[in-house]
């Protein structure tokens, strides 16, 4: 296919409640295939929620960890994605061979397309890193996966890159934490139960260097430098007791923001992609 409609959502996941969470990327995968998406992709770990597993125990971890291939949660999204004919990524705690791993999969007519392993999982010292990368074919695209912090070492873009990629799925936890960059923080949490009455309030905190601002000194230069599609998504909302800024997005080869979810609400933003501009 020469162009493809990407969809890219963000949600609220409730920690540990993979049915809860499941139900969310069935309701947007179906509103965004209604809209003439060809695929969407959900956040790092979005079936189990992430930042809470940090205070987990391997015994607790185990408990949410599912084998890819018999897994109950895998195979609703292979479910979903064939009803609605509409390829879904998403991520989830897989187990193999006793090891725990962040994974993240695309399922796409009635299977798993690609799978692919966190190479830097921190949150978790029960988590063991992936040990390679992933470049794979969907709707005549060549698509490569890159889990949150992964993102942020440059080499690991251009290395899967070089291996053939023009469309990076960049599924993220991030941003209103902490970090030696100045103005990096936590956003507070009055902020965010009063985003009704003063929404303004908490969009410059999420635009500002906490969230958005700090995304756009490194994400679309990840795009430019290697000449492809970026497809970042983020939850919104608390994930455990960090809030996040949401602001997933399509990026193109230009660096360029195609669109973006700028809502304090569950949903999705449709781009484009043309292979001319590759």
């Amino acid at each position: 296919m020469n162009s493809l409609k990407i969809a890219v959502a963000q949600f609220e996941p409730r920690d540990g409640d993979k049915t809860y969470n499941l139900s969310v990327i069935e309701k947007l995968s179906r509103s965004a295939k209604e809209s003439g998406a060809d695929l969407i992709s959900f956040h790092e770990m979005s079936i189990t929620a992430y930042t809470f597993t940090k205070d987990l125990s391997r015994d607790e971890i185990l408990s949410l960890a599912e084998d890819i291939v018999g897994g109950g949660s895998v195979q609703k999204l292979v479910d979903i994605a064939s009803e609605l004919d509409i390829a879904i990524l998403a991520g989830f705690i897989e187990l193999d061979g006793g090891k725990i791993f962040n994974t993240y999969v695309c399922v796409h007519e009635g299977k798993v397309v690609a799978k692919y392993r966190k190479l830097h999982p921190f949150i978790s010292r029960y988590m063991s890193a992936g040990n390679e990368y992933v470049v794979f074919e969907l709707l005549g695209w060549k698509c490569g996966i890159l889990i949150c912090y992964d993102n942020n070492i440059i080499e690991n873009v251009r290395a899967t890159t070089l291996l053939g990629a023009e469309l990076i799925f960049a599924p993220h936890v991030t941003g209103c934490t902490p970090s030696a960059m100045p103005g990096r923080d936590y956003v507070d949490d009055e902020l965010w139960q009063n985003r009704e009455k003063d929404p303004v309030s908490l969009r410059l905190e999420f635009n500002g260097p906490k969230g958005r601002r700090w995304l756009l000194r490194w994400l679309p230069a990840r795009a430019y430098d290697n000449g492809i599609y970026y497809a970042f998504t983020n939850p919104i909302g608390y994930d455990g007791e960090h809030l996040k800024n949401g602001n997933s997005m399509v990026i193109d080869p230009y660096g360029e923001i195609l669109s973006e979810t700028r809502s304090f609400d569950e949903c999705y933003v449709i781009a484009r992609i043309t292979i001319d501009k590759l």
